[in-house]
Parts: C-alpha cells; sequence; structure tokens
C-alpha cells in the first residue's frame, strides 16, 4: 500500500508554477500510487461547485478525474479555503470527499485533519470558521450570483492578508494541548495535517505514550508530499 498526502497547493490560475508542479505531480508521481489524500486548501478558494465550468477549474477537475480513472483513489478534504467543495465536484472527479477529521488504517490507525481546528489560539480565526461552516452562512452565500461570490471572496482575502500580517506567528500555530487532545480523542499515535506551513515530523508524549504528527508542505514554495508506503511515512520535498 503505497498512499501520498498533500496539502496547502492553494492551485489559481495567477500561480503558474504551483499549477505546473502539480500536474507533473498526477502525471508522474501520483500515478503509481494507491491512494491520495488531499487534506484541504487545494485550491486558492472555492466559490461552490457551480463555478465548475469556469476554465481553470475545469481543467484542473480533469487531472483528478484522469487519476481516478486510471484507478487511484483520490480523497479530498475541505480547507479554510474550499470548504465549499461538495458533491458535484466529486462528481466531476471521482473524487470522494473526506471528513475532518477522519482516522484511516494505514499500517496504524492515522488521525488525518486539515489542521485549522488546532490552532485554538487564534480565537478570531475560529470565530470566522465557525460562521463560515454554519449551513445559513453557507446558503445565503451560494444564493448569490458567481460574479459576486468573487468580489467577495477577493475582499475576503485580501482582509485575511491583513490580518495575518499584523498576527504573532505562534498564534497561527497548532496549540500543544489542541494536539494532545486530539491524539486522545480518537485514540491514535500518529496524525497528519496540514494548514500550518510549517511541515516536518514533530514528537509528542501523550499519556505516556510517543506520538508522531507529520506535518504536509505547501506550494507557495517548492512543495511537497508524504508518502506512506509499507506503513512508512516520509516527507518529499521537490
Amino acid at each position: 500500500m503505497r498512499a501520498l498526502f498533500v496539502s496547502d497547493l492553494h492551485l489559481t490560475d495567477s500561480r503558474p508554477e504551483a499549477n505546473e508542479r502539480f500536474i507533473a505531480f498526477v502525471e508522474r508521481t501520483a500515478r503509481s500510487a494507491d491512494a491520495l489524500y488531499v487534506l484541504g486548501d487545494l485550491f486558492e478558494y472555492w466559490i461552490g461547485d457551480d463555478d465548475l465550468g469556469e476554465p481553470f477549474n475545469a481543467v484542473m477537475a480533469g487531472f483528478f478525474r484522469s487519476l481516478t480513472s486510471a484507478g487511484v483513489a483520490v480523497h479530498v478534504m475541505r480547507g479554510n479555503r474550499d470548504f465549499l467543495l461538495g458533491e458535484r465536484f466529486c462528481a466531476a472527479t471521482g473524487a470522494a470527499l473526506l471528513d475532518d477529521p477522519a482516522v484511516v488504517p494505514l499500517g496504524e490507525p492515522t488521525l488525518l485533519m486539515h489542521g485549522d481546528t488546532l490552532c485554538t489560539d487564534d480565537i478570531d480565526y475560529q470565530a470566522w470558521r465557525r460562521t463560515a461552516r454554519s449551513a445559513e452562512w453557507q446558503h445565503e452565500f451560494l444564493s448569490r450570483p458567481v460574479e459576486e461570490r468573487r468580489r467577495v471572496v477577493g475582499g475576503l482575502r485580501e482582509k485575511s492578508r491583513q490580518v495575518i500580517r499584523a498576527k504573532p506567528a505562534d498564534i497561527m500555530d497548532v496549540n500543544q494541548e489542541a494536539v494532545r487532545e486530539a491524539f486522545r480523542r480518537h485514540a491514535v499515535r500518529r496524525l497528519i495535517h496540514g494548514h500550518t506551513h510549517r511541515p516536518g515530523r514533530h514528537r509528542h508524549e501523550v499519556d505516556g505514550l510517543a506520538c508522531e504528527r507529520w506535518v504536509l508542505p505547501d506550494w507557495y514554495r517548492p512543495g511537497g508530499y508524504l508518502e506512506v508506503a509499507d506503513g512508512v511515512p516520509r516527507l518529499v520535498h521537490w
């Protein structure tokens, strides 16, 4: 069993270098895997599945369809940028939506998360997340015309950039107690997540047990992925 894990690709037509890496990854590396897990923020933003017809989105979805058609199981978890990905996207790509959090067998039970819910020190973000994930907010947003949604998201992204610049960096990293609680709640000793853009392997001791946390690279820089082959994880950087 060989499974690959990526997150925080933030694909958009304004970042051609990341798009080219994604296409090469799908066509070469991922095609020989048994499964590909995308743990959130595949896209820079996603305003709803009714935008699948937009040329860039259609092209990217086509690469996923080619992968699933070749027999690779593709699992997609929603992130904080693309939390409106839905069943129409899955129907178009052959991918399956993955709950956040989810536990999968990878030699040993492994907890998968996007990672934003672990950043509990960022109180403002957690409040916004609760709002944006509510059925009421999503219904109101998705009822707007596509072009209006794009303008709204553009404004939200600009506001987010300003807020991030003003925040201390450690606030946007995971809270260690939240990490320990995730290990306890799901009774696992391995966790894989993205979101923080701080790739690496971290060791934790939780109630006397040795646990490991793997953080996936983002694709703003060269990027990379995590490979788990026969139960053994390995971070691969481009």
